[in-house]
């Protein structure tokens, strides 16, 4: 057993809670009418299901155990980002003309080593898996070539795991920020990630024996794009064949979004050609 496959649910929920109250910032300006609103519909919906289901005391407080146990183990940016970020993300990207957008998931970490392009991804010596040339132009959308638009790629290695949230995997293994040309091209050479099921053994895991639900994840790559003057653009990108794109557990997956890789001429592993399209700022 290699030490990061001893990575838990709890470990990885706490580093993704810490690093969201180091990242992210709480809605400012949030009116109390519109506070009021979100949290009555949510209010009234569970209430709704109590009574439509007629929930019992027995379901109520195995229900109130889990939300507890959620919280134990900092498992809350886990069970958002995998069952509710994919609706939010629909919502905020709803008036983009450019490339599609698809959800953050709790691994993201900023500042990630940056690059030019042409680039390879920070790795060990060793590094399991196919190597994946991934490559394209970042453009407007009137067809423009974006001078130095930056390509933050980020994913897990060929066992499922995340830099950062998994022990024993260097810092930045496997995240880079690659500066495109002055053609908006880049060229990232990489490891091809693998399929992973969401951690299991916390209070997410319990949720989904409890119904029946499989934990897997397609293999993805995750991306933020970004040019001066233009919507920043967060998304995912996926691998034609993967038996869970068609049944991803975080419903994050969209047919503009899946990749299909070629064998490269040199033999050494594959490559693909992907471009995005940014949306000017509003």
């Amino acid at each position: 057993m290699t030490t990061e496959t001893q990575a838990t649910a709890a470990a990885s929920g706490a580093g993704a809670t810490a690093r969201f109250r180091e990242n992210k910032h709480r809605a400012a300006g949030t009116s109390q009418e519109r506070v009021s609103a979100l949290a009555g519909r949510l209010v009234k919906a569970v209430n709704d299901i109590v009574l439509d289901e007629k929930v019992t005391y027995d379901e109520y407080n195995a229900f109130k155990a889990w939300l507890i146990s959620v919280g134990e183990t900092g498992e809350w940016p886990l069970f958002l980002d995998v069952w509710v970020e994919h609706s939010v993300e629909e919502v905020a990207n709803s008036n983009r003309h450019g490339s599609k957008g698809s959800i953050e998931g709790p691994y993201y970490i900023p500042d990630a080593p940056s690059q030019n392009t042409p680039a390879t991804l920070p790795m060990r010596d060793d590094e399991p898996g196919t190597p994946l040339l991934f490559q394209g132009q970042v453009k407007n959308v009137d067809g423009q070539p974006l001078a130095g638009a930056l390509i933050e790629l980020w994913h897990a290695d060929d066992l499922g795991f995340y830099s950062q949230f998994a022990p024993g995997l260097p810092e930045w293994n496997l995240r880079g920020s690659i500066i495109a040309d002055a053609q908006g091209n880049f060229q990232i050479n990489t490891i091809q990630p693998a399929p992973y099921q969401i951690p299991t053994d916390g209070a997410c895991g319990a949720l989904i024996a409890a119904a029946g639900w499989h934990a897997w994840r397609p293999a993805h790559l995750h991306l933020k794009v970004s040019a001066p003057g233009h919507q920043l653009i967060t998304t995912q990108l996926y691998f034609e064949g993967d038996e869970h794109v068609s049944d991803d557990i975080a419903s994050a997956v969209k047919p503009e979004l899946v990749l299909a890789p070629t064998e490269r001429a040199d033999g050494k592993g594959r490559e693909v050609t992907y471009d995005f399209t940014l949306d000017p700022e509003d």
